[in-house]
């Protein structure tokens, strides 16, 4: 095949100088991520295959696509499933030019206001890594020519075409060598290019499983590479969704939120990193750890109690929007106002259906109270399965008939 001629006008040049509509926010508790390109429910046909991006982009649920993935870094490769299937060989390298792809990832940033990220990695990547810091650094440069701003260079091959992506996310399930020198680049060309095209900002994010420390990302993640954001996998894993405990209130056996909020305020490069609870999009998005309803609820109220909170990561596209409802539910106790803010895991309290309290961290475990009867009277009647009490909620409290307010934990109660 005759090599790809790249022939643009001046507006598609200058269409990613200015900031994106919207996308992730550093300053946001309600950022949701969900990742596209797998196919991981394995629909070939149907309104339940894999769509193409900017199908999906089109909801306005969420802020953030992580695509998925880039398979190999050395000699790049890439696979989004059958959404491969609209690409053309690039002659020269290993990778595809997809111009639906290129299409969507501009109408996803320009139209739909989203913050798209190459995810690098995932459970098929083998290379392991560098053997050399020196090869680390080469691979992060030429990573960055691919899918970083375009270049007067026409040989350099362009999967995404025009488009620039808006950074990349790190997706290792298992130990990788030199990754620290690889994301130190990345991160430091992406500053540099803010800088130099009127402030357009580039994410750095990375995806460990829960155990802390994680075995793969561990290294990066250790103070040594700066990122905007990690959405944990809670999920495979002992201390996944399945461990929380409701009835421990802020003490949590396994599931470690806690854990990963004490890494955001002490160890993290950037003190004020993101943490974004990882979760399934159905149940068989993952072998464990898949939540709905109100026991959703409760965990993302509980993670939400933690200033480093960030959002919500769901795994993947093709899962969360063949089960009706769940984006929806998800994103509605996302919304709501966090039940208190803990500067430890070790807070304690006491409660009662009939009453609610107020807890604020002290920073040395040991909280104060106060408490009040459950107000009868709110801003409105609560409908079905949205929150109704709770500690420090100031919602409505009295449910729409016939549902009552049924009592799930200190943290919260919902009209059932």
């Amino acid at each position: 095949m005759a090599p790809i001629k790249w022939i643009f006008s001046l507006a598609s040049l200058i269409l990613f100088t200015a900031p994106a509509l919207a996308g992730f926010s550093s300053s946001s508790s309600t950022n949701v991520a969900i990742y596209w390109g797998q196919n991981s429910l394995g629909q070939g046909t149907g309104p339940n295959a894999q769509q193409r991006l900017s199908y999906y982009c089109a909801n306005t649920e969420f802020n953030i696509v992580p695509i998925a993935f880039l398979t190999t870094i050395s000699n790049p490769t890439l696979n989004f499933a059958n959404a491969g299937n609209n690409c053309t060989a690039i002659t020269g390298s290993s990778l595809f030019y997809c111009p639906q792809i290129e299409q969507d990832i501009q109408t996803c940033q320009q139209t739909y206001g989203k913050s798209i990220l190459l995810s690098v990695g995932g459970s098929t990547y083998t290379e392991g890594g560098f053997s050399s810091s020196a090869l680390a650094t080469a691979a992060a440069n030429n990573i960055w020519t691919i899918f970083g701003p375009q270049t007067s260079n026409t040989s350099i091959p362009r999967p995404f075409g025009s488009a620039v992506i808006d950074g990349f996310d790190f997706d290792f399930e298992s130990t990788v060598s030199n990754m620290i020198p690889f994301g130190q680049t990345l991160r430091s060309l992406m500053n540099t290019a803010q800088s130099s095209t009127g402030g357009k900002p580039y994410f750095l994010t990375a995806a460990p499983q829960c155990p802390y420390p994680d075995a793969a990302d561990g290294p990066m993640l250790a103070g040594a590479v700066y990122f905007d954001a990690i959405w944990i996998q809670f999920y495979n894993n002992y201390c996944g969704l399945q461990s929380y405990t409701p009835s421990t209130g802020t003490t949590q056996n396994n599931f470690n939120f806690a854990t990963w909020d004490n890494w955001a305020k002490t160890v993290s490069l950037n003190p004020n990193v993101k943490v974004f609870l990882g979760v399934p999009g159905s149940s068989t998005a993952a072998g464990s750890g898949y939540e709905s309803g109100s026991t959703l609820g409760q965990i993302i109220a509980y993670s939400k109690s933690f200033s480093s909170f960030g959002g919500v990561m769901i795994w993947d596209a093709s899962q969360v929007f063949a089960n009706a409802g769940f984006l929806d539910s998800a994103v509605g106790y996302l919304g709501q106002a966090p039940q208190t803010t803990f500067s430890t895991s070790t807070v304690s309290s006491t409660s009662s259906a009939a009453a609610s309290t107020t807890v604020t961290g002290s920073g040395t475990g040991t909280p104060t109270t106060s408490s009040a009867a459950a107000s009868s009277t709110g801003p409105g009647l609560v409908n079905q399965w949205n929150q109704c009490a709770g500690q420090g909620w100031t919602g409505g409290t009295v449910c729409k008939p016939p549902y009552t307010c049924v009592y799930l934990s200190v943290w919260y109660s919902q009209c059932e």
